[in-house]
C-alpha cells in the first residue's frame, strides 16, 4: 500500500540507525511517562493502534478525550497512547525505533522537523485513497500546511492542528488605548507598521498604567527566533537555505527586522530583560497589557482572566505572514507494513481529526477544515478570532536540521539575544545569523 523507499534508502537497519543518530545530535534516549509499556510497538494485538505522542498535562487529557470520542468510527479498533518527553528524547526515540522498523504504527511530530526524517527513510508515505475512505482529503487543510506535508510528491505527514505566534491582550487596556473594534476584537491594522506597533505598545502601557506589550526571550532556546523570522518573512525577503550552501537572504531586511525587535524591548514597549517564565507571569498577573506569545498559552491566560483576547500576529512589514507549527501524523517507517494494521492506522487518524473540535478548546487551531468550519468553533472565544492566521503560517525553513527543538532555533536565538540584551548591532547580528547559517548548510544531511 505504501512505496517502499529507494534504493539508497534500502540498505538495511544500520544505514537508518547512522541517519537516526545523526538526526538526535548524539542526545541520549529518553522517555516520560508512558500510558502504555514502550519496548517494541509491533504487538500481536492486530486490533489495537499504537500511537506515540508527546502530549502530557490538560493537551494529554484532551487526545484523551479525543480518542473516546472518535470510538464510534472507528468500531473494531483502539488506540492505546504511550507519552514520550517533549523536544530532543522524543525525536531521538522516534527516530532509532524507525530506524529499526520497530515504531509504533503512528506517532505524532512537529511538521517542522517532517524535512529531517521524510529523505532518510525513517518514514512510510500515507495512502491518499485510503484516507478518503474514511472522509479525509486533501481539500480539507489549507494550503500552507498541506504543502509541507509532501517530499517527492507524496504525503508523509497528515496534520492536526496549526499552532501559530499570536498576541493575547487583556480587553479593558486594549479598549482604553482605543485598539479594539466595535466587536471587541482587536484592530490589527493599528500595529501595521513598526513605527505604528511601537506606538500602540506605549499607547497600552499607558492604558495599563504599567507595561506594555510583553515578549519573554531571555535564555529562550525559540522565542526569539520565532518572533524574527515571523517577521522577516512579512518583509517578502528571501530565505533560501539551499543544500551546501551559502545561505540565500536578505541581510538588510534581517538588519530591520532585528531593529524592531530590539526597540521593542528597550523598555518602554516592553521590559528590556524578560525571560518566557516572567513574561507569562507579568501578563497573567496583569503587570502588562498584551503579550507575544504562542497560542498554547491560552489555558494559562483563560485561567488568569476568563474574558482574554487574542488575535493573529499583526502584519508588520507588509506581507502577511504568522509564524507556526503543526502537531502532525506520521508513519514509522516498517519494511512489511501489514496491510490491515495501515488500514486500521488510517482510519484511526481520520477518526481523530474529526473530533478536532476538542482539541481546539485547548487553543490550537484544527487543521481539518471542516471542524473550524462549524458554528460551535465560532463560539470558541478568543480561538475563533485568530483562527484565520492558518491561511498565513510559515514554518521553520525545510531543511533537516531546523524546526521544534533543534539546535538551530536555539543557535539563531542566541544571537538575537546579543542583539536585544547586549547592544549587537542589527547588521552585526544579521550578519552573524547568516555565517550561522551556513555553518549548518555545510554539514552533510543524513539523507
Amino acid at each position: 500500500m505504501t512505496d517502499r523507499p529507494d534504493t539508497r534508502e534500502n540498505r538495511g537497519p544500520t544505514r537508518r540507525r547512522l541517519l537516526a543518530a545523526g538526526l538526535a545530535s548524539g542526545a541520549v534516549v529518553l522517555g516520560g511517562g508512558a500510558l502504555s509499556g514502550c519496548g517494541s510497538a509491533r504487538a500481536a494485538d492486530t486490533s489495537t493502534v499504537r500511537l506515540w505522542d508527546l502530549f502530557s498535562g490538560a493537551d494529554g487529557g484532551l487526545l484523551n478525550d479525543m480518542v473516546e470520542a472518535a470510538r464510534p468510527d472507528m468500531r473494531g479498533s483502539r488506540i492505546e497512547r504511550t507519552v514520550l518527553e517533549w523536544g530532543t528524547p522524543y525525536y531521538t526515540k522516534l527516530a532509532m525505533a524507525s530506524a529499526g522498523g520497530r515504531g509504533p504504527d503512528v506517532a505524532v511530530a512537529h511538521m517542522s522537523r517532517l524535512a529531517g526524517y521524510a529523505p532518510t527513510g525513517l518514514l512510510d508515505p500515507w495512502d491518499l485513497d485510503v484516507l478518503a475512505e474514511y472522509g479525509i482529503t486533501e481539500d480539507a487543510f489549507t494550503r500552507p500546511v498541506r504543502d509541507r506535508t509532501q517530499y517527492r510528491g507524496k504525503t508523509y505527514a497528515v496534520p492536526l492542528d496549526t499552532h501559530p505566534f499570536i498576541v493575547f491582550y487583556h480587553p479593558e487596556p486594549a479598549r482604553k488605548a482605543g485598539l479594539l473594534k466595535a466587536d471587541g476584537s482587536l484592530d490589527t491594522d493599528a500595529f501595521s507598521s513598526p513605527d505604528a506597533f511601537l506606538a500602540a505598545g506605549r499607547e497600552l502601557a499607558k492604558a495599563s498604567g504599567k507595561q506594555g506589550i510583553a515578549f519573554g526571550y531571555v535564555t529562550d532556546t525559540a522565542q526569539g527566533w520565532r518572533l524574527f523570522y515571523g517577521l522577516y518573512r512579512q518583509t517578502g525577503g528571501r530565505f533560501d537555505l539551499p543544500e551546501g550552501g551559502p545561505a540565500e537572504v536578505d541581510v538588510d531586511r534581517m538588519a530591520e527586522v532585528i531593529g524592531f525587535m530590539a526597540k521593542l524591548v528597550d523598555g518602554r514597549v516592553n521590559p528590556r530583560r524578560l525571560d518566557y517564565p516572567a513574561a507569562i507571569a507579568a501578563f497573567a498577573n496583569r503587570q502588562t497589557a498584551m503579550i507575544l506569545s504562542g497560542e498554547w498559552e491560552l489555558g494559562t491566560f483563560r485561567t488568569a482572566d476568563p474574558k482574554v483576547g487574542a488575535a493573529p500576529f499583526p502584519t508588520v512589514f507588509g506581507t502577511p505572514a504568522v509564524y507556526a507549527d503543526s502537531h502532525s501524523f506520521v508513519l514509522p517507517h516498517h519494511p512489511d507494513p501489514d496491510p490491515g494494521r495501515r488500514r486500521r492506522t488510517h482510519q484511526a487518524v481520520a477518526a481523530l481529526l474529526k473530533a478536532g473540535q476538542i482539541w481546539a478548546t485547548a487553543g490550537h487551531i484544527p487543521a481539518y477544515g471542516p471542524v473550524t468550519r462549524t458554528k460551535a468553533y465560532a463560539a470558541l472565544q478568543p480561538q475563533s478570532h485568530y483562527a484565520q492566521a492558518q491561511q498565513h503560517v510559515v514554518l521553520d525553513p525545510a531543511v533537516w536540521f531546523a524546526g521544534a527543538g533543534s539546535d538551530f532555533q536555539n543557535s539563531m536565538s542566541q544571537v538575537l539575544q546579543q542583539a536585544l540584551l547586549d547592544g549587537l548591532p542589527p547588521d552585526r547580528a544579521a550578519r552573524a545569523m547568516v555565517r550561522r547559517l551556513n555553518t549548518f548548510l555545510s554539514q552533510p544531511s543524513p539523507a
